[in-house]
C-alpha cells in the first residue's frame, strides 16, 4: 500500500467518524424537536424536526456512502465506489428541496390562521436544536470541503442552525407579542433558506452523474495548450468529467507529426501531454488518457472526429 493511498484511507476514516458523531447528534436532536413540537404544537418546530428527520437519514446515508468509499476498485467496479457519495449527496438535495417546498406552502397556509403557540417550551427545545446543530457544526467544519457528500452533511447542519435561530426568534416574539403568525414566519425562513442550498447541491450532484466537464476546466482552453507541444498537430475528441469529488479524469485523441512514432518521440510527447493538465490548470487533472495518432489514423476512425 503506498504512502498516499494509506493517507486516502485515514481521510476517509477520519471523515466517516465526523459523520458517525455529526448523525448521534442529529438523531438526538430530533427526538428532541418531535416531543417539542408535540407539546408546542408549533409548526416552526415541526418543520425544524422534519428538516432535522431528512438530515438525520441524509447523515445516515453519507456514513453508508463513506464506508462504501473505502472499499477498493475490482475488475468490476475500477472506480469503486467513488461515486457513492455523489448519489448520497444527491438523494440528500432532493429530499431536502422536497421538505423545502412543503414547508414555504404550509408556511404561508398558518400565516392567515396562526394556531396557540406556548412559547416558552418552544424557546427550550429552540435553544436545544441550536446547541445541538452548533456541536454537529464543530464536527464536521473542518473536514466540509472533502468531498460532496460532507458537504452534503455541513450544508444540513448550518441550516438545521440557522432554523434554530428562526424557531428562537420566533418564541420570543409570540412571548413579548403574543403574535404567533410569528411562527409560520420562522418555518418561512427555514423554507428559504433550505431551497436555494438544495438546489445548487442537486444541482452540482447532477453535474457530476451526468459526466459535465468539472468546474475550472475549460476544454477550449486545454485543447489551444496543448497544441502547443512541439509535435502536436490536432487535438479532437477530448473529454473530461469527474468521478467523484477531486477525482477529475481527462481522455483525448491527439494526432502527432507521422515520424514521432518512429523517431521516439512519442514517449516525450505523452509525458509533455499528462505533464500539462496536471499541472497549467487550476483543476489538476492526475488521471489522464491519450491516444496519440497519425495524421494517416483519421481515415480509419470509425466515428467523425468531434
Amino acid at each position: 500500500m503506498t504512502a498516499e493511498h494509506t493517507h486516502d484511507h485515514d481521510l476517509h476514516a477520519v471523515n466517516r467518524r465526523r459523520l458517525a458523531i455529526a448523525f448521534g447528534i442529529t438523531a438526538t436532536i430530533l427526538v428532541a424537536e418531535i416531543v417539542g413540537a408535540v407539546v408546542t404544537g408549533s409548526l416552526a418546530l415541526l418543520v425544524d424536526a422534519g428538516h432535522m428527520l431528512t438530515d438525520a437519514g441524509g447523515l445516515l446515508v453519507a456514513l453508508i456512502a463513506s464506508t462504501l468509499a473505502l472499499r477498493p476498485a475490482t475488475s468490476r467496479r475500477t472506480w469503486g465506489f467513488a461515486r457513492a457519495e455523489v448519489l448520497a449527496a444527491t438523494a440528500q438535495a432532493a429530499v431536502l428541496l422536497a421538505v423545502g417546498l412543503f414547508v414555504l406552502v404550509e408556511g404561508v397556509q398558518r400565516l392567515f390562521a396562526p394556531p396557540e403557540i406556548a412559547s416558552g417550551s418552544l424557546l427550550v427545545f429552540g435553544i436545544i436544536g441550536l446547541l445541538g446543530n452548533v456541536a454537529s457544526i464543530a464536527v464536521l467544519a473542518s473536514g466540509r470541503n472533502a468531498n460532496l457528500n460532507l458537504r452534503a452533511a455541513f450544508l444540513e447542519v448550518v441550516n438545521d442552525a440557522l432554523g434554530s435561530v428562526a424557531v428562537i426568534v420566533a418564541a420570543v416574539v409570540i412571548a413579548v407579542t403574543g403574535w404567533g403568525g410569528a411562527d409560520a414566519v420562522a418555518a418561512l425562513v427555514i423554507g428559504v433558506l433550505i431551497v436555494p442550498r438544495a438546489f445548487r447541491l442537486l444541482k452540482e450532484a447532477i453535474d457530476v452523474l451526468l459526466e459535465s466537464t468539472p468546474a475550472g476546466l475549460d476544454l477550449d482552453a486545454v485543447t489551444a495548450h496543448l497544441k502547443e507541444i512541439e509535435h502536436v498537430r490536432e487535438v479532437h475528441d477530448l473529454h473530461a468529467s469527474q468521478i467523484a469529488t477531486g477525482l477529475p479524469v481527462l481522455t483525448a485523441h491527439v494526432i502527432v507529426d507521422a515520424e514521432c512514432f518512429t523517431d521516439g518521440h512519442t514517449p516525450r510527447i505523452l509525458d509533455e501531454l499528462q505533464q500539462c493538465v496536471a499541472e497549467h490548470f487550476d483543476l489538476s487533472v492526475e488521471h489522464s488518457t491519450f491516444q496519440l495518432e497519425p495524421d494517416t489514423h483519421r481515415d480509419h476512425e470509425h466515428v467523425p472526429h468531434r
